[in-house]
């Protein structure tokens, strides 16, 4: 896809029916996640809209960062903001869309969705307490494929990334060592692995080293036709990624106990669902220097709302449910000056 670059700009136009010459500019920073749906979005909605957007995916961390010091209009993460972090910079945050984080592999012989893997095997991996890919924990759950004697390679985020939050949350689930010696954050220490900067830059990584294991946003993974494993879900069962998975696992989500949309949807029960899954959020000012600016946030992701979902479930993310779009909706009203 064209998004090859961790520190992209996308540029696009957006807005409500206004006037070419009557176009805003709007500025927004963060998630590599979600980068490859504003961009479509904002391709689709040009010739109905009045807003120019640049878009840098420069990674979650760093979109918080530019938000909380006000050098973008609007910030964007994978990773929910705390209650206190969001008061103290004057933030609201709404999710957008959902989306997997995908398992990739580069093994000779091995093809997509044809390795198995679990989720406390997963963890041991990047503990570095499984080191072959033909140890016995990993060949009893892939029973009939060969599996190469090679050395395991794991590679993850470099930068600051809600990618690496989701991933790391979903280990400290399923590994009581991972979640008390590592834990979960947009960074991490490392137990051991290579860095890549960027989606591009783990996909790059794993690729490159016969042996590698890596995550990955679902949309970029399937855009660049990146090797994945299946994983052993809540229910027990071992899960392709894939739309039909993403939104089971959505459709099993519960908004209504979370505050500020910040939904953990990783490990959600059903058969069907993919176990390592996010929304994508949103971070906009409650006291923004240019009301406008605002506005024009929010008219371009109301338009988006409205009329892109087609385009989300292209890019292999999940649309919010309807009750969750007019939730954010209302909060926008509440929360944030400035009229759509």
């Amino acid at each position: 896809m064209a998004l090859r670059t961790t520190a992209l700009a996308v540029t696009f136009a957006a807005g409500f029916g206004f006037a070419a010459q009557a176009q805003t500019s709007i500025t927004g920073a963060g998630s590599t996640f979600a980068a490859p749906i504003y961009g479509k979005w904002g391709e689709a909605g040009a010739s109905a809209t009045g807003v120019k957007v640049n878009y840098q995916a420069v990674g979650s961390g760093a979109g918080i960062n530019q938000i909380n010091n006000r050098t973008v209009d609007f910030g964007a993460s994978d990773m929910p903001v705390a209650p206190d972090q969001l008061t103290a910079h004057k933030l609201m945050q709404f999710p957008t869309v959902i989306g997997g984080v995908d398992i990739i592999v580069n093994l000779p012989g091995i093809k997509a969705d044809q390795l198995k893997l679990t989720g406390p095997v997963l963890a041991d991996i990047y503990l570095g307490k499984i080191t072959k890919w033909n140890d016995p924990e990993i060949a009893k759950i892939n029973d009939g494929l060969k599996l190469p004697s090679l050395a395991i390679a794991t590679v993850h985020r470099a930068d600051g990334s809600g990618t690496t939050f989701v991933f790391t949350d979903y280990l400290g689930m399923q590994s009581a060592e991972w979640k008390s010696k590592v834990g979960s954050s947009t960074s991490v220490a490392w137990p051991n692995g290579a860095g890549g900067k960027g989606s591009d830059g783990v996909a790059a990584t794993v690729q490159h080293i016969p042996g590698g294991i890596g995550y990955d946003e679902s949309a970029y993974a399937t855009q660049n036709h990146l090797t994945t494993a299946m994983m052993l879900n809540k229910a027990g069962k071992f899960v392709a990624p894939g739309m039909e998975a993403f939104a089971a696992a959505a459709g099993n989500a519960d908004w209504s106990k979370v505050q500020n949309f910040a939904i953990d949807l990783n490990d959600q029960a059903g058969a069907e669902s993919w176990p390592i899954e996010s929304a994508t959020f949103v971070l906009l000012p409650t006291d923004p220097k240019d009301v406008a600016q605002s506005a024009a946030v929010k008219k371009f992701f109301d338009w988006s709302f409205t009329h892109g979902s087609d385009i989300a479930k292209s890019l292999l993310y999940i649309p919010l449910p309807e009750s969750v779009q007019n939730a954010v909706r209302a909060t926008w009203k509440t929360e944030v000056p400035g009229n759509m």
